[in-house]
This record gives structure tokens, C-alpha cells and sequence, in this order.
């Protein structure tokens, strides 16, 4: 009898336990779902705000979605959101923080290629003016190099590519009109090294024929005649059709530029006595 009695006991605490543990996987069931449905919702009105124009709301209400649930699949997306709410009204410094954050939360998240783009891309728009902005223009390389090694099969490496380009012509732009300042002001090796750097470090530039011309110029007005002729042959076999191999080539030959104006007037005569020719054969 008292074996009977502890069995029934025993039995009934089983099956109380068995009902608890039910009721707590339940409710913990319905309260991640009712967590994903509350993401959700504040993920859409964070949507609707920044379709709306109101980016400062939508960044807020993506924050408050990522803090909601953080497990969630929804978190790395808001928190990328709120970093391109700030960016499309050009709050730069924000979206930067964001993005930065978002790349040490989400290392390895599948948009973090796309976090690091936008991260160069809020560098790349803050560039006004080569002769101030060096410090976003450096940013901006440094980002885009990383996008280029790290993810070069995406969509964003080629983009990155062309941004590059851009930045070295600036940069490039920005040794140049240095290089003519120190010029100017007769600091010789000051505006050779310069001129060196757009040679050395940004060949594929539109500045390097005029790089080149400038070195011939320098080293032709102190006297170094070797290295100018040096400077020449190399702008002549790199861009003999330019306009700065021929400012080049008159340096050298003083009558250059009289001989072709002469030249150039002879042709003038010839193509209207063709055209007077021409013309008689409908008279």
C-alpha cells in the first residue's frame, strides 16, 4: 500500500514538472516571437521615416530595432540601416560611427563587404578640396584599397577601382600645383621631388606627361642638361603626340615654336587654294 501511495506521488511530480517545463518552452516560444514581430514593426517605421525623408527618426527607430532583439536577424540590418539614413543626408560623421561599429559587432555578417564600401564612400564625399581634405582623401584610399584586396569578386570592388583612380588624380593634382608653387619661387629640388613623386607614385595619372615636361624645365633652368634630355627621350616615348612634348621639344630648339607657326601658315594657304579649286567645280 505504501509502495502504491509513493508511486502515485512520485507520478503526479512527474507529470507537474513535465506541464511546467511545457509552459516555460511555450511561453519563451511566444515571447521570441512576439520579440521578432515588435523588430518588425519598428524595422518599418524606420523604413517608412527614411522613405519619408526624416533620416534622424529612421536612424532611431533602426537603432531601437537592433536593441530589441539582438539575436535576431533583423539586428546587423537595422544597424546597417541607421548607418545609411545618416549617410543619404550626408551626416557623414555619424554614418561613420555606425559603420564602424556594425564592422567590430558583425565581423563576419555577409554585408560587412558592403559596410566597409559605404565606410569609403562617406571618406570620398567629404573631399572638397585636395589642398584642405587630405586627411578624408588618405581615409578614403585606405578604405577603398582594403574593399579592393578583401572582396574583389563583389560588386563593390570595381567601383573601388574607379574611386582610386579619382584619388590619385587628386592626389596628383595636389603635387603638381605645389610643384609649380615651389617652381615659381626658384626651390629647385623641392619642386623636383614633387614633380618625382607624381612620376613614381601616380604614373597612371593625367599629370605625368606634365610631370615629366616640368622635370625637363627644372633641370634644363639650372643647368643640368643630361637630366633634362633624360626627362625628354622618356616624355617623347611615353606621349610624343602631347602638347607638353612639344613645349618640351622648344625648350630644346629655340625656333621650334617660330617654325611652327610658319609651318602652320603655309597650310592655312594651301587648304584655301584647294578650296578655291574645289569650289570651281561647281561654277
Amino acid at each position: 500500500m505504501l509502495i502504491s501511495k509513493a508511486l502515485c506521488f512520485l507520478l503526479s511530480l512527474f507529470i507537474l514538472v513535465s506541464c511546467s517545463k511545457k509552459n516555460n518552452i511555450e511561453n519563451s516560444v511566444i515571447k521570441e516571437k512576439s520579440l521578432e514581430l515588435q523588430v518588425l514593426e519598428v524595422y518599418e517605421i524606420g523604413k517608412d521615416a527614411l522613405e519619408g525623408g526624416d533620416v534622424l527618426y529612421a536612424a532611431k527607430k533602426f537603432n531601437e530595432a537592433e536593441t530589441l532583439f539582438p539575436q535576431s536577424d533583423w539586428a546587423p540590418k537595422s544597424a546597417l540601416m541607421a548607418a545609411y539614413s545618416y549617410y543619404v543626408q550626408d551626416y557623414y560623421g555619424d554614418s561613420i560611427a555606425e559603420l564602424e561599429r556594425f564592422i567590430r559587432v558583425y565581423p563576419y555578417h555577409k554585408d560587412v563587404s558592403y559596410a566597409h564600401y559605404l565606410l569609403g564612400i562617406c571618406y570620398f564625399e567629404q573631399i572638397v578640396d585636395e589642398k584642405k581634405d587630405l586627411q578624408s582623401i588618405k581615409n578614403a584610399k585606405i578604405k577603398f584599397d582594403y574593399v579592393l584586396k578583401q572582396y574583389a569578386n563583389t560588386e563593390y570592388a570595381l567601383d573601388a577601382e574607379f574611386k582610386i583612380s579619382l584619388i590619385n588624380d587628386i592626389l596628383a593634382s595636389k603635387e603638381m600645383y605645389i610643384g609649380r608653387y615651389y617652381f615659381e619661387k626658384k626651390k629647385w629640388i623641392s619642386a623636383i621631388n614633387r614633380f618625382r613623386t607624381v612620376v613614381d607614385d601616380y604614373d597612371t595619372t593625367i599629370y605625368t606627361a606634365e610631370a615629366l615636361h616640368r622635370l625637363v624645365e627644372v633641370h634644363y633652368t639650372i643647368g643640368l642638361i643630361d637630366e633634362a634630355e633624360k626627362y625628354a627621350q622618356l616624355l617623347g616615348y611615353n606621349y610624343g603626340s602631347s602638347e607638353w612634348y612639344q613645349n618640351t621639344y622648344s625648350l630644346f630648339d629655340k625656333n621650334y615654336k617660330i617654325r611652327k607657326k610658319d609651318r602652320f601658315k603655309e597650310i592655312k594657304k594651301k587648304n584655301k587654294k584647294v578650296l578655291k579649286k574645289f569650289k570651281t567645280l561647281f561654277e
